[in-house]
């Protein structure tokens, strides 16, 4: 079965990101794939420092973290945007769980892994701009990072009691991704 690690680079309460990433979750498991859905939160690790890496290795939570990644074929990351770019948290993350280990091969965490990124901000742009630094840094880690993505403004007001985006469009585009994340793997398989 497809296996699909689902996230956000936030550890907000009641963030958005956290939400939108659910509701693409959803999606991928309509459409037959297996996903576990986590939060970094519950990951807490010290700012990378290649001193620190040396004198004491990768941090336990970077340990297990890596081995969700690699035991996982595909990605799906919401993220919030901060000053145009996606947050510390998730590159903090990426760059610990980028790191080798042993014999491990370079960026094994991301090997023929294919991800589906979204943002939701309370700005107008709704995260857009971060999204494309993140883009970038999967292509560069070797992610195949697919061209459909969702940014959704106006987060503060986007969302209805139960967590579901109000407008339908954005609800449906949502869960597309998370489908069509799905649909991908099962046809590389």
């Amino acid at each position: 079965m497809t296996k699909i690690l689902a996230f956000s680079g936030s550890a907000r309460v009641g963030s958005y990101n956290q939400k939108l990433v659910r509701i693409a979750a959803r999606g991928a498991e309509q459409a037959g794939a297996e996903v576990t859905i986590i939060n970094l939160a519950d990951y807490p690790m010290p700012v990378y420092n290649q001193d620190l890496e040396i004198s004491e290795g990768l941090p336990p939570s970077a340990k297990l973290l890596k081995s969700l990644f690699i035991s996982h074929d595909g990605l799906l990351i919401a993220s919030p945007e901060y000053n145009s770019a996606f947050t510390p948290l998730l590159k903090n993350t990426l760059d610990w769980i980028s790191r080798r280990e042993g014999e491990d091969a370079s960026l094994v965490a991301f090997r023929n892994k294919i991800a589906v990124i979204m943002a939701a901000s309370p700005g107008g742009l709704g995260g857009l701009r971060g999204l494309v630094f993140l883009r970038m840094l999967l292509s560069n880690f070797g992610v195949i990072v697919l061209p459909e993505q969702l940014a959704v403004p106006h987060a503060d007001k986007a969302f209805d009691e139960d967590d579901q985006l109000i407008e339908k469009h954005n609800q449906d585009s949502l869960l597309k991704l998370g489908a069509g994340l799905a649909q991908t793997l099962k046809k590389l398989q």
